[in-house]
């Protein structure tokens, strides 16, 4: 039958492709076969078909000769299928489709749970109990524009560092805290603009400030005020000039900005020196409210033992950034050396989404600006 129609294939292979049943009840025998071309399975089918006639005919025929008792006979032709019998498109389609969502949800789940990334004030808990003093909200221009002063007086990251600044001084109502540290647990999670925009926020509010640049390993602050930095604290803790030939006033409020100077060796010994105490109980009686930016917690130990100088440390907290037992390990580091950590503030939030800070109530400068348009257009009218 395979030589007969021509088929590429064995008789294993055949006899896989071919199945048969009968009706209950019933002398009838059907036979299917599965074949890519509908053609070819007819053709097989009918080929099987003629081949049992002829086979039982050979096998039931007396020895005698006559006519076999046992005579099978084609009822139906085969006949080539017009549709497909399988696959069956729609069902793989609806089981793909729940199985995807079920893949879905369980990826997600497995997220969530294996997530340790601090993204809300809820995962901020899990950690601390410290006074979160305010939430920075992400602006992707804030590469470009980091300042305080470079962005609209009524946009959302502005009105971020008043919150600030006030829930601060409630935190500090004691007024103990003169000189406030402000670090993260790792880099990049925005604690020298913090520090640097706090500074400036608190100048705006008319307080005399003094704003020092301690992160001896990779400063910042004279790059986003636009100082000279080559002469600074280091400058003055060796020596080789007074402090007061060092300040470098910056804008048209009360700052004062002491950059970091050239980067030493030995940034720990010179932070931790009686020279670094020193110096900032002598700023202490001149300013309102130091602000130190200093390196982050984990790599260095900088931090910390700068943290003894001062009244009170705030540690920022970048938001999808930093994993919970990060901020536990930095926590755990202050409280070794004893520092008073006034509270947290929770940067790069997102300004939409479920984990958002809700600034609905100011205005974007776009709004504005359609604002003030809409004023002059309804004072034309009257």
């Amino acid at each position: 039958m395979i030589d007969r129609l021509g088929l590429q294939t064995t008789s294993a292979e055949l006899a896989s492709r071919v199945k048969a049943s009968a009706d209950l009840d019933t002398v009838i025998i059907n036979i299917a076969v599965t074949d890519s071309s509908p053609v070819q399975a007819s053709a097989t089918a009918q080929a099987v078909a003629d081949s049992l006639v002829e086979a039982i005919d050979s096998l039931e025929k007396p020895r005698t000769g006559g006519t076999s008792p046992v005579k099978l006979s084609i009822v139906r032709p085969a006949e080539a299928p017009t549709t497909p019998s399988g696959p069956n498109t729609k069902l793989n389609l609806a089981l793909g489709v729940v199985a995807g969502l079920f893949l879905g949800l369980a990826l997600a789940i497995l997220r969530t749970l294996l997530d340790y990334r601090i993204r809300t004030e809820a995962d901020l808990r899990r950690v601390t109990d410290a006074p979160l003093l305010g939430g920075i909200t992400f602006d992707q221009d804030a590469a470009k524009k980091p300042l305080l002063t470079q962005v609209a007086a009524q946009s959302p990251r502005a009105e971020s560092f008043r919150q600030l600044r006030t829930n601060l001084q409630f935190a500090n109502v004691a007024g103990q805290a003169r000189t406030i540290l402000v670090t993260s647990s790792l880099p990049g999670e925005g604690k020298s603009t913090t520090a640097t925009n706090l500074a400036i926020s608190l100048a705006q509010a008319g307080q005399t400030v003094c704003l020092i640049d301690a992160d001896l390993r990779r400063p910042m602050v004279d790059d986003y005020l636009g100082l000279e930095r080559n002469a600074g604290l280091t400058t003055a803790l060796v020596g080789s000039a007074d402090v007061n030939d060092l300040l470098q006033p910056w804008g048209g409020e009360n700052l004062y900005v002491l950059t970091s100077g050239r980067i030493p060796p030995n940034p720990s010994e010179l932070l931790g020196s009686s020279a670094m105490k020193s110096l900032v109980e002598r700023l202490e009686e001149v300013f309102d409210v130091v602000v130190i930016d200093a390196p982050p917690l984990l790599p260095v130990t900088d931090a910390a033992v700068l943290s003894q100088h001062v009244g009170g440390v705030v540690v920022v907290v970048g938001t999808q950034k930093v994993k919970l037992h990060d901020l536990e390990k930095s926590l755990r580091a202050l409280d070794m050396v004893e520092a008073n950590v006034i509270g947290v503030v929770m940067n790069r939030i997102p300004a939409k989404g479920p984990d958002s800070y809700s600034y609905g109530y100011y205005s974007s400068p776009k709004d504005i600006e359609k604002n003030k348009t809409d004023e002059r257009a309804a004072t034309s009218r009257i």
